[in-house]
């Protein structure tokens, strides 16, 4: 990687993280051949043609050690800590995920109930990033740099084709696009994967051409410790080596974790939180404190292993439907199945989960520093099922899993239920069967949501620029001013899709 270390450079723009928004800002910012561009990403930077396949390979959702920041959240009232994925590389958590291609449904927008930020103000920059194999050209794109792919049922693992079918039998709809008008029912997903490669944001947007561009400078393996500022406007950022960088703007785009720890270690925060840890106050907002992700419960079953004909691709179909308590138009559930469980836990050697999901949880997580020191992950308390809608749902989706695992074609690929267990029954033991293993679906949004400068809740305004301070702006998907309804890699493309275009326009006028 190119690696300027001149202090004396004064970029146009610093952006701090390469993942699923820095990538798409750092390649659209430089294409303007006079806009000097400085990527700073804290992991590696691989050839986008060479990463390793623990990273490129999708059949390795969660990558490895290496390329993981090793989040864990606080404990839960049963004491057990919460794995939370987040990708250390060029790509960022797009180089980890499970690469289902879904967006954000047009209630999600509406749930957002911000000007310009409506499903029909995004739908072009939906197009804009993608290169689809198929589907409406109405809705969907055919040259943007991400490749997705519509799986079809020969591509599904005999399990999962089975699912598929049990899910119809039991009374759901086959869906022939997610992203179409209509998504309540199953079927196989949409996928940002080309020949068991999952293209993350580095290879995609930061292909080899891009990367030779002489106005784009890409910083691997640096930590961000702050935001400099003169007084209210932001100038350059601070390494925790203490090099220091220059630019006309800064740009988060450090996801929803490590964008609202920057932003706290720079002194924009609630005042009492910053002055507990001797932090100068630059602006009083409430970063962090109104963070959501999509709690996650498997129902885990052990297979008859000489059925199984393969177990690739691990995730290839999900139902996402609304619960009988779901509020009108949200498409509040997810199962998805999948091949993602640990064998040697099955007394078959071979076991299978369907991951049940609220996705539209109204139960808030936080996210806070506890020093200064940017070696140190932030806290993260993710506070799932605290509403009881939240686990009214999620026991409801529990009960739906079972009727479909009851109904055959699946049933008959189904030895025994392993979690939560047959003897777990009524929706009392259920409740605390999934609070006690309750994981999450890695999908956090919302620590420095968008919204009016008058709001309680809001950090950013509707461009991502930082409230109360000059020249510091948020793209990703801590600036979502609620959790949507799918899992969030490509509406957090778009989103950065949509800012760059709107920088770009703005610096024509």
């Amino acid at each position: 990687m190119k690696n300027s270390q001149n202090p004396s450079v004064n970029y146009d723009f610093i952006i701090v993280g390469g993942g699923s928004a820095g990538a798409v800002l750092a390649s659209r910012l430089s294409e303007k051949s006079n806009q000097n561009i400085l990527l700073i990403e804290g992991g590696k930077a691989y050839p986008a043609s060479d990463y390793p396949s623990a990273i490129s390979s999708a059949n390795n959702p969660g990558g490895d050690a290496e390329h993981n920041w090793g989040f864990q959240s606080e404990p839960t009232t049963y004491g057990n800590k919460i794995d939370l994925p987040r990708g250390k590389v060029l790509g960022g958590s797009s180089a980890i995920n499970g690469a289902a291609a879904v967006r954000a449904r047009s209630q999600d927008f509406k749930n957002w109930n911000l000007p310009g930020w409506s499903y029909e103000d995004v739908l072009p920059y939906f197009k804009k990033l993608e290169t689809s194999d198929s589907g409406d050209p109405a809705i969907h794109g055919f040259d943007g740099p991400l490749p997705i792919r519509q799986l079809g049922k020969n591509d599904l693992t005999a399990v999962q084709a089975a699912f598929v079918d049990s899910t119809i039998n039991v009374g759901y709809k086959a869906i022939e696009d997610y992203d179409g008008a209509d998504a309540n029912g199953v079927s196989p997903y949409r996928m940002n994967v080309l020949n068991g490669v999952r293209v993350n944001t580095g290879m995609a947007y930061l292909n080899d051409i891009v990367r030779k561009r002489k106005n784009l400078t890409i910083i691997s393996e640096a930590i961000v410790d702050r935001v400099l500022f003169e007084g209210k406007k932001a100038i350059g950022i601070l390494l925790e080596n203490g090099e220091q960088f220059f630019a006309n703007e800064i740009i988060l785009s450090g996801g929803t974790y490590g964008s609202a720890a920057i932003l706290l270690r720079s002194g924009i925060g609630t005042k009492s939180d910053l002055e507990q840890l001797d932090i100068p106050v630059i602006a009083n907002l409430p970063v962090g404190k109104n963070m959501k992700d999509h709690p996650f419960h498997y129902a885990a079953f052990a297979l008859h292993k000489e059925m199984v004909d393969k177990i690739t691709p691990p995730i290839a179909a999900n139902l996402w439907t609304s619960t009988s308590i779901s509020k009108e138009g949200e498409l509040d559930l997810h199962i998805t199945a999948t091949h993602l469980f640990p064998h040697e836990y099955s007394p078959t050697q071979m076991g299978f989960v369907l991951g049940v999901a609220v996705t539209t949880p109204n139960s808030k997580g936080k996210v806070w520093i506890e020093t200064k020191d940017p070696n140190i992950n932030p806290k993260v308390d993710l506070n799932f099922l605290d509403d009881e809608y939240d686990t009214k749902r999620i026991i409801e989706g529990a009960k739906i899993a079972r009727q479909i695992a009851a109904m055959p074609p699946f049933s008959n690929f189904i030895h025994s239920e392993l979690a939560p267990g047959i003897s777990v029954q009524t929706d009392e033991e259920l409740e605390i069967a999934i609070k006690q293993n309750i994981a999450s679906y890695a999908h956090p949004t919302s620590s420095a949501p968008m919204g009016d400068i008058n709001s309680k809740e809001a950090v950013v305004d509707l461009e991502g620029k930082v409230h109360h301070v000059e020249s510091l702006r948020i793209v990703d998907a801590s600036i979502f001013p609620d959790i949507i309804s799918a899992a969030t890699n490509i509406t957090v493309i778009a989103v950065a899709e949509k800012i760059a275009d709107t920088i770009i326009k703005s610096q024509v006028k």
